[in-house]
């Protein structure tokens, strides 16, 4: 669901994207389905949650996600809708994926061109504060949990996690001060 359409597609595959260029202009739009089968680049948004405790939410994609089935991620998010902004989006895939309301606005931190086995999408990372309890989209998430920065150091080489969360992930703690 978008600003841009109201009405929720009947499936994933079916959401309609702002297909963009290698400049992140948008030149056409199509159905999700059709973005992801020829690797059309589009838009996506990571949100890097934490709680009041300062740890990250930590996922399992469920065995039917459409990009990534069952692997781990560090941030929820998802594609950007046509006409949709990336703040928009990042609030929007925030509370869906959280499944909480009222989430303060994340805070956009960097931008960048992801591009991995035949896909890619301009990619946003944010980040916010999540104080409420959560209780995560059973479609979307298989399990969760919130883990200090140390924990999920420690399970990064462990764990089977998604590639562009991967390399966002990387990207943020390359960005951080050591």
């Amino acid at each position: 669901m978008t600003a841009a359409n109201p009405v929720p597609p009947a499936s994933p595959a079916d959401e309609i994207l702002d297909v963009v260029d290698a400049s992140d202009q948008v030149t056409g739009q199509a159905p999700r389905g059709e973005v992801y089968a020829k690797g059309l680049l589009h838009r996506c948004v990571f949100v890097l949650a934490r709680d009041a405790d300062d740890r990250i939410f930590v996922h399992r994609r469920t065995p039917v996600k459409l990009v990534f089935p069952s692997l781990y991620d560090m941030f929820v998010g998802g594609v950007v809708g046509a006409g949709e902004s990336y703040d928009a989006a990042a609030l929007r895939e925030a509370e869906e994926e959280l499944g909480v309301s009222g989430l303060p606005a994340p805070v956009p931190l960097f931008k960048f061109l992801y591009e991995g086995a035949g896909q890619g999408w301009w990619s946003w990372v944010y980040e916010v504060r999540c104080t409420l309890p959560v209780n995560p989209q059973v479609e979307e998430v298989a399990w969760h949990g919130f883990l200090s920065d140390e924990e999920l150091a420690l399970r990064i080489g462990t764990w089977e996690w998604v590639p562009d969360g991967l390399a966002a992930y990387r990207r943020l703690t390359d960005r951080q001060p050591h």
